[in-house]
Formats: structure tokens, C-alpha cells, sequence
């Protein structure tokens, strides 16, 4: 693979699909009973705003940068920034967390988390992060090769029943990356039925990605939820024009608790052409 995320780090994508993931462990963390969170393409963990990478982009700066910037914003959002901050020192912004230090940050004491990065560097990064965290097990090796080995979850020996599995690929073949995502949620849902999933995918044109939420639509889950910043009109297939969280059995009615940050992330991180959508592709009877 030749994707790097910290080129991209902290950009409008990660804004979306960080708000989501948070707000969905949060709605975990409403019973005190443990969750487990499977994060299939972990990347480095954390990184440097300063970076060689970083700066070569700039995208934070068109991304978490401005949201930071506002005085006000809804609590769904306010919510991630804060987690942001707690990466950082006191009213600077030198790093950017990754999902599974966002989600090792939420996690309570008798909550676990399994990672699986590729990458050599990118899963020594995860190693070291996680060292001293018995929560979180690191794992280098593909992410869709580990359900049989990490499903159904255990802590001590016991089952975990409820959880989420955040799935982020780097779509470098994505046609191919949209097969392998069906194929691996069907095996999970077939090892562990009641999870939740997040799964991002970028928008480039959108009418190229009807065809996959159409097939994620008729796996067997009761629910499911398209979450879709765009910045800009989706008429060039050679940029990232927005992305979205494609959300199976999320808890109920969570489209209402994502609601309030729709506006507020097309007002602050959108160009002219900048839309947004939030829609049920299916609901439980």
C-alpha cells in the first residue's frame, strides 16, 4: 500500500467520521456493561501537525483548524473537539489523535479495543502508543483476516455482546475495497450479530458509491444509516469532495443526535456547492 494518512490527517473527512465514532461510543458508554471496539485499519495512532506530511497538505488547516476557530458550536461537535484538545497541550494543536486513540480516550476500564494495522511503520506507531493500555490489543496484520481469531469478543474469558467495528480502508482499489467490506461485515454478523458499524468511504462522485450502499442495504442488519459531508459539488473524480459514515445497526434514533452538527460542519468546512446528507437507507420495523 502506498497510503499514508498523515498526509490527511485532521481534514474535513476525519472531522466527519470522528464526530460520528464518538458519538456513537458514547451512546455505548449509556450502560455499564462493556463494549468492544474491532478497528480494522488502525494507521499510526497519532499524528504530527508539524510533520513533513502535514505540511505538505495543509488539510488540517481547511479541517479541525476551523472548527476550532468558532466560539460555538453544537455539543455532538463540541464533544469531539474536546477530545482533540486532551491530545494537546493547553491552547496549542500539535497532534491529531487517530480513531483508535479517540476510542482507547472514551473507553472505560472494563472496555477493550483490537486494532489491526498492515503497515509496518504505521502498526509499530500503534505498538508503542498502546504499550502500557492492557485494554488494547495491537494486532500487525490484515484487518479483514482477523474475525475468526478477535469474534465473538471476550474480556476474562466472557463475552462481550455489544460493540462497534470502525472500518476505514484507504479505498486505493475501490471497487475491489467495496467487496472486501461486504464480504467481511457479512462474516461478522455471522460470528457477532449484534454489532454496530461505521464504515467510512470517500465521495469523489457520488453516484459511484449508489451501488455499494445499495448491497450493504441488503445484508442481514436491522438498520442502516448514511452519514455524507460533501464540501464542494461532486463533479471531479480526481479530489476528495467529501466522504461519508455508512452506519449498520446504530443505536436508535441516532440520526437525531447527529443532526444538530450537519449544518455547522457544511457552514464552517464547506466551499460554495457544499452539502450534506443524513438518511435512513433502512430502519427496524
Amino acid at each position: 500500500m502506498n497510503y499514508h494518512h498523515a498526509f490527511h490527517a485532521g481534514n474535513h473527512a476525519d472531522v466527519l467520521k470522528h464526530i460520528v465514532q464518538l458519538a456513537l461510543l458514547d451512546s455505548f458508554k449509556r450502560k455499564d456493561s462493556p463494549f468492544f471496539v474491532l478497528d480494522t485499519h488502525g494507521g499510526a495512532g497519532r499524528y504530527l501537525l508539524a510533520s513533513e506530511e502535514s505540511r505538505k497538505t495543509l488539510e488540517a488547516e481547511d479541517g479541525v483548524m476551523r472548527l476550532m476557530a468558532q466560539p460555538t458550536l453544537p455539543a455532538v461537535v463540541e464533544r469531539y473537539l474536546k477530545a482533540v484538545q486532551a491530545d494537546n497541550p493547553v491552547g496549542a494543536m500539535v497532534s491529531y489523535p487517530g480513531s483508535p486513540l479517540l476510542s482507547a480516550q472514551a473507553m472505560r476500564e472494563q472496555d477493550r479495543m483490537a486494532v489491526c494495522e498492515l503497515q509496518d511503520a504505521e502498526a509499530a506507531s500503534l505498538k508503542a502508543l498502546f504499550a502500557h493500555d492492557s485494554r488494547v490489543a495491537v494486532l500487525h496484520a490484515d484487518g479483514y483476516a482477523q474475525n475468526k481469531a478477535l469474534l465473538p469478543p471476550k474480556a476474562n474469558g466472557v463475552k462481550i455482546g455489544r460493540g462497534l467495528v470502525l472500518i476505514d480502508p484507504p479505498y486505493e482499489g475501490q471497487e475491489a475495497e467495496y467487496q472486501r467490506i461486504l464480504a467481511s461485515v457479512s462474516e461478522i454478523l455471522g460470528r457477532w450479530p449484534q454489532a454496530s458499524f461505521a464504515i467510512w468511504f470517500p465521495i469523489k462522485q457520488r453516484r459511484t458509491i449508489l451501488h455499494f450502499l445499495r448491497k450493504a442495504c441488503a445484508l442481514p442488519v436491522k438498520s442502516v444509516l448514511t452519514v455524507e459531508l460533501l464540501v464542494r459539488p461532486d463533479d471531479s473524480p480526481l479530489r476528495l469532495n467529501g466522504s461519508g459514515m455508512l452506519l449498520l445497526n446504530p443505536p436508535w434514533q441516532f440520526d437525531q443526535v447527529l443532526a444538530p452538527a450537519m449544518p455547522a460542519l457544511k457552514q464552517h468546512l464547506g466551499e460554495a456547492g457544499a452539502t450534506t446528507r443524513l438518511q435512513w437507507l433502512k430502519q427496524a420495523e
